[in-house]
């Protein structure tokens, strides 16, 4: 029964999509609005499978998890923000350097050197 349901989500996503392209001479607003009835009518039929629920079980896991992170302070941030720019200035400085004197090798051993 579940396959029939998804069956049916899919089916109601491209008929919503359709519908959308096919009223283009109506409000935007008017086909947003159908769309978004349409997609809600798809995911509830959708949250009555067992994939449904798995999802959604996913998903609500998932948020409890993220306001569980400690997030890093302003200055923290900062900091952070700080270092690494300087580490990527400094790999770049290094980088310009060991390509110019790679250049400078090159222009000697193949004549075009002042």
């Amino acid at each position: 029964m579940d396959t029939v349901k998804l069956v049916v989500v899919a089916a109601l996503l491209v008929a919503g999509v359709y519908g959308f392209y096919s009223f283009a001479d109506q409000a935007l607003w008017i086909r947003l609005a159908g769309l978004l009835v349409v997609i809600a009518v798809a995911a509830f039929v959708a949250l009555q499978t067992a994939v449904g629920r798995s999802v959604w079980q996913f998903a609500t896991e998932s948020r409890t998890e993220v306001r569980k992170v400690v997030w890093p302070t302003r200055q923290e941030t900062l900091q952070t923000l700080l270092i690494i720019t300087i580490a990527v200035l400094l790999t770049a400085l290094f980088l310009w350097l060991v390509d110019s004197l790679l250049f400078s090798i090159v222009r000697y051993l193949t004549g075009q050197g002042d």
